[in-house]
């Protein structure tokens, strides 16, 4: 299968990291001894980012360094201009020594910033350090603070571990922020059964995420199907590639209500048909406009999207599962490629936080009903068996109605373990067994009176991951929660008992989270009663250290979490909200700066 690295898709550059070596500005004797080892300095920041880091349509992260040390206003301001020609979208400052810090640093406002002071004692990088985030804090800009703990000596020209972790924590959260400004979510269709999430709000999508709001009626869908708006020479391929990889399963409908042959095929059709239309509505298809379709060929520039379906749609229409879970995967008819965010149910918040995971992990992420939470109590009351391992003390049954990536199947291993690959690490392999361990079943009729094909599968225990949901709540704005945990195994008789009790024909995932003993996470049960909505985006490895960082650069409070407080990197003015009681900080400070984009 061929493989799409790098393919562009999205309107607008891709975003790059501005390096800002800084120095002091004193020359004859001072400047002069220090510009090798402070470029040096950039150079060796802008390479490790750039060996580590990929973006998520594969492309290595660029790194731009200034054309010259920073020793003073002049030199920023020049610094400045450059980034802004190269498309920068986030900056870190480094230095070695003292320098003039409200006259060196970044003002450009709505950069994500940085600044790295290296700890050694012959030259003050630390105080420096110190009086530029001062001055961050004193004009309401806030940045990040990022000092080794240990002393080097001047020479020493290895980044330490511990700096390494937070240059990287950073540039992942300061390049998902660049990457969303100015891209939209798409609607397809509008509010699905009342679900709150569904309910669009344009101002927190501008203001928190600088994104815009793109709408299309789902009859557009429907325009396009009859009048054949669709490359029909991949609908061929498509279909073809469907029929060898896409095994029906059983309908377990009751026999007066199942389909016949003749109508399932008509409705496979229609479900291929429909998921390459609601691409081509996200980002385009010049193919269109060879057809004569000029303005549908020019797409919505969607980095995420969401479908309605219900009822709207499905109660005369094969439904959307299949076009959600085979865009949301990593994998098509057209090979290897970047996942397609599309968020079911048009639930627009869930599908924040399926982009949220995608831009920090470059993986496809599962959409989940947080359904229902199973007390060892419980599953031994209606299966005679004990809960063992990571399940002991309960778990959460996270299934979606119907849709969710392949790539949830956890048939990707990493190392021999379980994971979801970033679509440039997956092999034809890694395809073939998330395929083979995918059914896909005739609609259960009395959600989805129209008909079409119900994703199954059951996502292989082990796996660690991250659950989260973003929630808007009335007065503050919107909300980010995050649970980190494990997917678990089942016994076989276990997970059908308790599986069949929903609905068979949809993806399950058994999901444990970790606990703490405290507050939400006191229990498994405290963490269903406290999430927030019916809905979470499932992140393939523990990345709440990643999110709260993304979420304090966006101005977004994080309500619920069961990261360590070590791990958690916040711009450094956090603190002057209290230290004790990091959550509490962390509401009052967003609430002081407000979105970013306000």
């Amino acid at each position: 299968m061929e493989k799409y690295i790098g393919k562009k898709r999205l309107r607008g550059s891709i975003p790059k990291i501005g390096i800002r070596p800084t120095i002091d500005g004193r020359e004859m004797g001072v400047r002069d001894a220090l510009e090798e080892q402070t470029m040096e300095m950039a150079k060796l920041c802008a390479d490790f980012l750039s060996s580590n880091l990929k973006h998520p349509n594969g492309v290595d992260v660029e790194s731009i360094i200034a054309d010259s040390t920073i020793g003073g206003v002049a030199e920023a301001v020049e610094c400045a201009q450059k980034f802004q020609s190269e498309n920068v979208g986030l900056s870190i400052t480094v230095t070695p020594s003292w320098c003039y810090g409200a006259e060196t640093m970044d003002m450009t406002p709505f950069i994500p910033k940085a600044i790295w002071g290296f700890n050694g004692t012959e030259r003050p990088g630390a105080v420096y350090l110190a009086a530029v985030l001062a001055a961050h804090t004193q004009k309401g800009i806030p940045a990040f603070g990022i000092y080794g703990q240990d002393v080097q000596e001047a020479n020493d020209n290895t980044i330490p571990d511990d700096v390494k972790e937070k240059l990287l924590r950073f540039a992942k959260a300061g390049l998902a922020v660049a990457w969303m400004r100015d891209k939209s979510y798409l609607s397809v269709g509008s509010v699905s059964m009342g679900i709150a999430g569904s309910i669009v709000m344009e101002q927190y999508f501008q203001e928190y995420l600088g994104m815009r709001n793109e709408y299309v009626d789902m009859s557009e869908v429907n325009r396009r199907l009859k009048e054949g708006i669709y490359d029909s020479a991949e609908f061929e391929r498509a279909l073809t590639w469907v029929k060898e990889n896409c095994k029906e399963g059983t309908d377990h409908n009751p026999p007066e209500q199942q389909k016949s042959r003749e109508q399932k095929d008509k409705e496979w059709e229609i479900v291929v048909k429909s998921a390459m239309i609601v691409r081509d509505l996200m980002i385009g298809n010049p193919k269109l406009k060879e057809l004569g379709f000029g303005e549908e060929s020019l797409g919505h520039n969607a980095i995420v999207s969401g479908f309605q379906g219900q009822r709207h749609w499905t109660d005369w229409m094969p439904n959307g599962d299949f076009l959600e879970a085979i865009l949301n995967s990593s994998f098509d008819w057209n090979g290897i490629r970047q996942p397609y965010l599309i968020a079911t149910e048009n639930d627009a918040l869930n599908g924040i936080a399926m982009l949220f995971g995608h831009l920090l992990t470059g993986t496809a992420q599962i959409f989940a009903d947080v359904r229902t939470y199973w007390s060892p109590a419980a599953v031994k009351r209606v299966t005679g068996k004990v809960l063992t391992g990571r399940a002991e003390n309960g778990i959460l049954h996270l299934i979606n109605s119907g849709s969710a990536a392949l790539d949830g199947s956890a048939q990707q291993l990493i190392d021999g373990k379980p994971a979801i690959k970033p679509f440039c690490d997956i092999t034809e392999e890694d395809v073939k067994n998330c395929c083979d361990a995918t059914t896909w079943h005739a609609a259960t009729v009395v959600y989805f009176r129209g008909g079409g094909f119900s994703t199954n599968f059951l996502t292989i225990g082990g796996m660690p991951c991250t659950i989260s949901r973003v929630n808007i709540v009335k007065g503050l704005g919107l909300v980010l929660q995050l649970a980190e945990g494990w997917t678990v195994d089942l016994p076989e008789d276990i997970h059908k008992t308790l599986n069949e009790r929903t609905d068979p024909t949809w993806p399950t995932t058994w999901f444990a989270p970790r606990l703490t003993g405290n507050g939400a996470f006191k229990t498994v049960y405290d963490v269903m009663n406290n999430w927030g909505a019916n809905h979470a985006s499932i992140s393939y490895g523990h990345i709440g250290s990643d999110l709260i960082t993304l979420a304090s650069i966006l101005r977004i409070p994080v309500c619920m979490h069961n990261v360590l407080d070590e791990k958690i990197f916040r711009p450094s003015t956090w603190n002057a909200f209290g230290t004790k009681d990091l959550e509490g900080a962390d509401y009052r400070a967003c609430k002081n700066y407000g979105p970013l984009y306000k």
